[in-house]
């Protein structure tokens, strides 16, 4: 029994064990998901911290001490030239009047306070805020777009630390202004900034602004003149009150209106003091060591000032070498040419009279030599006219916008015919030349040489207006908008002598352009280094160039040529002359003579160097004006400028490329010349290799309005066609044969009111160079410098005489905005004197008709 219940209790037990077996087992309940994410994430966000703090700590550990010497002093960029030797430091440390803060007006606090950190005086050298602000713009927009540097920061930033803007040096910027607010009050702190920031004009601290600018003590400061320093160290070039006034009068007035936001001011202060005009405000007074290069190492700021990703405050503290083109004896030369009377004994006698000169490399664009006003060493950190004169182009944009995009996208030859007549903008306004009266059917290479304004607008329209401007701004040259008055030279926002320079330097080069620079490279002290030489553009072909070249150089070389006075023999040479006029409107109101002109330009290159001068005033238009002989000193400049840099060395014709093809063509006709076609009747164009343009077919008969593109002329005799039949474009004339005067007067009549007042308001003597003028006696001077666009030069004989060479005659035009009035006498009187022409063309004498200016 007792066996049997053993066996079955182990029945059991052996049961009870299979079916806990069957049963499935309970799991043990794990944490939710929620719980796992989140410990997870406190798990990364506690590494992440280690590691950041751990950076930090090694990131900390690289911050330089706070030495208490440099919170005052700080390194300037060195400049050198082409050849690696130091020419200057951008400022150096004995440019800087201390002060005290005790010194210094509570409003001149308020105004760097209200601009540059409004809770100065509330944080601890980080400004959370702000910092919170920044953080979102560089998420969005990349690390560094937006700063959030607090006084305290900048002044450790200057002081002690690189420029990069990275993470380690924004770290060590931020842990050191922590130490430096530990270490100082904030008026100590206040101090320091206001002692190590730059101003421009050789001012380091608010003491040295303060003389510079105002003649001036710190405690004399008022409302406006605080806020107009407080402008300046964001972009100290830029903001310069001397330089830029318009940049910094609009800074002064909105810092003016922070501090009233800000309650540092009331309201009726601040009207007050944003009603002061800038020019009542300034007493320069420059410093006592002069400026060295001036006009370029301002530009050399400029540059520095616009790389992308350093400040203004690095570009002065923060020891860097900057290494630039600068030609030292191109550049003392210039100087001498421009800033003094040795050279040039005819310069205006007038404060007002400026010059902007620049020099550049042909190949490179490398900036040679500046010089951009007339002051001399004496005005440390002048306006400069090489870069910021603005002014209308006059003739020399002929090249750019009109016959540069011909050659281009036509294909014409030099040799192509266009009708020199009577001939109108597209909005009906008529176009006339310096001379007013017309030349027939001339070349190309003819229109361009004697500078004549009609087939010049023709060139444009025929191009057409998007092609042109295309043209032109892959020169660098920049439009607001593109009308068809830019065929002058007249256009927003006009040209410096710096753009021009860069510009015709491509067509020197081949058709490659270089943007004009002063700045190779920028070594900083931690040996890392910037190069900074622009790419190369292809901005035309290559036999744009060189037939461009070709016909620039007959405007030095022929005796129609309005550049004649601009020449160098034996040195290969092209260049453009171009002048501006006054309006009739201004020319009655400042009394201004016949042939006074406010602008005047030439342009030129060889192989190696292009150079390009302007010359006119500052102050109010109208107030001051050139005269006859005044208006050669642009090419004088030129001239001299051009040959002492060229002297010693090799300077190679200009290469004519396999895509040109020299022919010799029959004057009459445009036929390729035979054995048996007279010497006398040839002439040598160039074609582009592969094209026939302008062999065969005759002129087209466009309408009054469009462009007249007279093309190829054929076998047929030349007819002589009257001025009167404007709206045809006629075989190629005979030169000595002259377009009968009929309808002479009716143009003479055209004002300036009458022109358009966007297209016409060219600069007057583009389209009738003054040389063209001078260059035959059967022109008369031409004036009228209406706002009309200038008309082309002479009547069909008149094709010997350039407009610009008008110059020998008060010929300058009145029309400040349009070029060389367009004037509308037919040449029939081209054989007569030019007196007696003057008074055939017009009701004026000669010197009333250069009213018109003959560029």
């Amino acid at each position: 029994m007792s066996n049997e219940y053993r066996s079955r209790q182990d029945r059991r037990k052996s049961s009870k064990s299979r079916d806990a077996e069957k049963k499935p087992s309970k799991k043990k309940r794990g944490l939710p998901l929620w719980k796992k994410l989140f410990m997870a994430l406190i798990a990364a966000v506690l590494i992440v911290m280690t590691i950041g703090a751990v950076t930090a700590v090694a990131m900390i550990s690289g911050a330089p001490d706070l030495d208490p010497e440099q919170l005052v002093l700080s390194e300037a960029a060195e400049i050198y030239d082409q050849n690696g030797e130091q020419i200057t430091r951008l400022q150096s440390g004995e440019n800087r009047t201390l002060i005290d803060i005790n010194e210094v007006p509570d409003d001149a606090k308020s105004a760097f306070i209200a601009v540059e950190d409004a809770r100065f005086y509330d944080h601890f050298g980080i400004d959370f805020r702000r910092l919170g602000g920044a953080l979102l713009a560089n998420v969005s927009d990349g690390f560094g777009a937006e700063g959030a540097s607090t006084i305290t920061q900048q002044v450790v930033k200057n002081a002690f630390l690189s420029p990069d803007k990275t993470v380690a040096r924004k770290v060590q910027e931020q842990y050191l202004a922590v130490q430096l607010e530990q270490q100082y009050s904030k008026d100590q702190i206040l101090e320091m900034y206001l002692n190590l920031i730059y101003f421009n004009q050789g001012a380091y601290g608010i003491g040295e602004a303060s003389s510079i600018y105002f003649n001036k003590e710190v405690s004399e400061l008022e409302i406006e003149d605080a806020a107009l320093l407080a402008a300046i160290p964001r972009r100290p070039s830029y903001y310069d009150p001397l330089q830029n006034p318009e940049n910094s009068l609009e800074r002064r007035n909105l810092i003016i209106h922070l501090m009233e936001e800000q309650d540092f001011i009331t309201a009726e202060q601040a009207e007050q003091a944003s009603n002061v005009p800038l020019e009542d405000q300034l007493d320069h007074t420059p410093s006592e060591e002069g400026a060295v290069y001036d006009s370029f190492i301002s530009h050399v700021q400029n540059e520095l000032e616009n790389i992308e990703g350093i400040t203004s405050a690095d570009l002065y503290s923060a020891g860097m070498r900057v290494y630039t083109t600068l030609d030292r004896d191109a550049q003392e030369y210039g100087e001498e040419v421009v800033q003094s009377n040795e050279q040039i004994a005819d310069y205006p006698d007038s404060e007002e009279f400026q010059v902007g000169y620049s020099l550049i490399d042909t190949e490179t664009g490398a900036i040679k030599a500046m010089v951009g006003n007339r002051q001399g060493a004496d005005v440390a950190r002048g306006f400069n006219y090489a870069t910021g004169a603005n002014a209308d182009a006059g003739s020399t944009i002929k090249p750019i916008v009109d016959y540069g995009p011909a050659i281009e996208n036509n294909q014409w030859s030099t040799f192509h015919q266009l009708t020199d007549a009577e001939h109108s903008y597209s909005d009906g306004t008529p176009i006339r030349n310096a001379s007013r009266n017309y030349a027939g059917d001339v070349s190309m290479r003819e229109a361009l040489t004697r500078s004549l304004n009609i087939p010049a607008l023709k060139a444009l329209q025929e191009t057409g207006l998007p092609e042109a401007e295309e043209f032109a701004e892959g020169l660098g040259i920049e439009f607001d908008e593109f009308y068809e008055s830019a065929a002058l030279g007249s256009f927003e926002p006009g040209v410096s002598s710096l753009d021009m320079a860069g510009a015709y330097a491509a067509f020197g080069n081949g058709g490659t352009y270089n943007e004009p620079h002063a700045i190779t490279r920028i070594e900083f002290p931690d040996g890392r280094e910037i190069e900074m030489e622009p790419e190369s553009t292809e901005a035309m072909s290559d036999y744009t160039a060189y037939m461009m070249t070709d016909m620039l150089k007959d405007v030095v070389s022929d005796s129609s040529g309005t550049g004649q006075a601009a020449n160098i023999p034996g040195l290969p040479l092209a260049g453009k002359t171009g002048t501006t006029n006054f309006t009739q409107d201004e020319l009655d109101a400042n009394g201004i003579p016949d042939g006074g002109v406010p602008d005047v330009w030439f342009t030129g290159y060889t192989s190696r160097y292009t150079a390009s001068v302007w010359t006119g005033f500052s102050g109010q238009r109208g107030a001051n004006y050139m005269n006859e002989s005044e208006r050669e000193i642009a090419k004088e400049i030129f001239r001299l400028t051009m040959d002492d840099v060229s002297a010693g060395i090799d300077t190679p014709d200009f290469e004519m490329p396999d895509s040109v093809e020299e022919v010799d063509l029959v004057k009459s006709t445009g036929e390729r010349a035979t054995g048996s076609t007279s010497s006398s009747d040839i002439t040598t164009e160039l074609i582009v290799r592969g094209s026939n343009q302008d062999l065969t077919a005759p002129p087209s008969e466009p309408d009054i309005g469009s462009s007249d593109d007279a093309g190829e002329t054929n076998d047929a005799p030349v007819e002589e066609v009257p001025v009167e039949e404007p709206v045809q474009e006629t075989e190629e004339a005979p030169e000595e044969e002259a377009a009968p005067e009929e309808e002479a007067t009716e143009e003479e009549e055209v004002t300036p009111e009458d022109e358009p007042a966007d297209d016409e308001s060219s600069d007057g003597t583009d389209g009738t160079t003054e040389e063209d003028n001078n260059q035959t006696e059967e022109e008369p001077a031409e004036g009228g410098g209406t706002e009309t666009a200038p008309s082309d030069d002479t009547g069909g004989q008149d094709s010997g005489n350039t407009e610009e060479e008008n110059t020998e005659t008060p010929e300058q035009n009145s029309g400040g905005t349009s070029t060389e009035e367009p004037s509308s006498d037919a040449g029939a009187e081209s054989n007569s004197t030019p007196e007696e022409e003057g008074s055939a063309s017009s009701n004026s004498t000669p010197e009333s008709t250069e009213e018109e200016t003959t560029d």
